[in-house]
């Protein structure tokens, strides 16, 4: 009787030792989960932080005359609307809103409150509207970044001339012009419709979008074919024998080679001996797509084995031939998982900055690239090249592209998602 207490009373701590370690597991779990996403939220957080100005920008209202004289006579074609001296109109107006700025110290420094690439944008707009030669117009005009950065609250106001970049003078301008009600804050729409340029204001992401984007259609029209006709094949088809095994062998080795080793592939190949052309989404495409075929076979030939073999035997007894079998009944069936797998694949490809860095596609571009032959760069590098400058504003648009980066990368995740919830069998 002794004895079947004290084995009940062993049995009864025991039980009470595994339920407290059971409790102490779950709850190291849940510390795990809690940490990680707080550890996320810092990190999304800070990006948001120091990315969140990049969506606005500083425009500066100035009347300007569009002088005749400027443009050749009061009726000019194209060209003379062209070639106008659209930076000398910008200084114009800037003198005639400041006339006692006179000295030329200080005129520079009055003129350095515009941005360089306002003429540009003055010139396309005159082009397309010549009507209105000969008239005075409020125009805004892109501010500088260092007025930019000052409106915006980047840089404070009372802190030293090296610090805010700004002259007392430029300062003393600057707040006249905010009393006056000419300078405001809007969307900024030139981050997402211009290419890289050296400053900051004038800086934008098209480029670097339209090359990620020619390169990733490249990267599936290559890949996604080839991967999912490979899938069929080795798990179809393929004899089980020494050769096939080291096939798969290789394919799920393939997955795990560092990136950097498939653009090392892409110089040495498609560059060097194909003579393709340099920093093009061609070649881009290419490499990604190198990487993203053994994601694809590997998921295609998943999403094959998890068909069941009813649906074979059945299309058998109806007498349909192995090829018709798997192309008109299993195939169908697997490719929700095919093209989920696929969407992942791609979606990692789309944050690759190694490889692309080796075929040189790290390359200064700052016009938008309409082709995949076009010299491109892509998101990833672009926020590459941008971390690399310590100047405030690209700080604040390395951030910025980061949570572009972000949006397509959740965005083709979702996209994979909805298609697997869409598609999917429950067998």
């Amino acid at each position: 009787m002794t004895e079947t207490t004290e084995t009940r009373f062993r049995m009864k701590e025991r039980l009470k030792q595994r339920h407290k370690s059971e409790k102490r597991f779950r709850a190291y779990g849940k510390i795990a989960i809690y940490a990680s996403f707080g550890f996320l939220a810092v990190l999304f957080v800070s990006i948001i932080y120091t990315g969140a100005d990049t969506f606005r920008e500083t425009k500066i209202e100035l009347n300007v005359f569009l002088d005749p004289e400027a443009f050749g006579g009061d009726d000019p074609n194209q060209n003379q609307l062209r070639q106008a001296d659209y930076n000398g109109l910008i200084k114009q107006a800037l003198r005639t809103r400041f006339p006692d700025v006179t000295a030329r110290k200080d005129k520079k420094e009055l003129y350095a409150l515009i941005s360089s690439g306002a003429s540009i944008d003055l010139q396309n707009w005159v082009a397309a509207t010549p009507e209105y030669v000969g008239q005075t117009l409020t125009v805004r005009m892109q501010a500088s970044d260092d007025v930019d950065q000052l409106v915006k609250g980047a840089v404070e106001r009372d802190a030293p001339p090296r610090v805010r970049r700004l002259s007392d003078n430029q300062l003393a301008w600057l707040e006249e012009l905010e009393a006056d009600g000419v300078v405001s804050t809007r969307f900024n729409k030139t981050f997402f419709t211009k290419g890289d340029s050296r400053e900051p204001e004038l800086a934008g992401v098209a480029g670097a979008i339209m090359g990620s984007l020619y390169s990733i259609l490249v990267c599936l029209a290559l890949s996604f074919p080839i991967g999912v006709m490979a899938a069929v094949y080795l798990e179809e088809f393929a004899p089980k024998n020494k050769m096939t095994d080291f096939i798969e062998i290789n394919i799920n080795n393939l997955a795990a080679v560092p990136s950097i080793v498939f653009g090392l592939l892409g110089l040495a190949i498609f560059l060097n001996v194909f003579q393709l052309p340099r920093s093009s989404p061609l070649v881009g495409g290419m490499v990604l797509s190198l990487m993203t075929l053994p994601t694809i076979v590997i998921a295609g030939r998943a999403a094959l084995k998890a068909v069941p073999p009813s649906i074979r035997e059945a299309a058998f007894g109806l007498g349909a031939s192995p090829v018709r079998a798997v192309f008109d009944q299993v195939l169908p069936l697997a490719m929700p998982g095919i093209l989920t797998g696929t969407i992942i694949g791609t979606a990692g490809a789309l944050g690759e900055t190694a490889p692309l860095l080796m075929i040189g596609m790290v390359a200064f571009v700052v016009d938008i690239p309409s082709g995949i032959l076009d010299p491109a760069t892509a998101l990833p590098v672009q926020v590459f090249l941008w971390a690399d400058i310590p100047e405030k504003g690209f700080a604040e648009r390395t951030a910025a592209a980061i949570i572009v980066l972000l949006g397509f990368t959740c965005l083709m995740n979702l996209l994979a998602i909805l298609l697997r919830k869409k598609y999917e069998i429950r067998w």
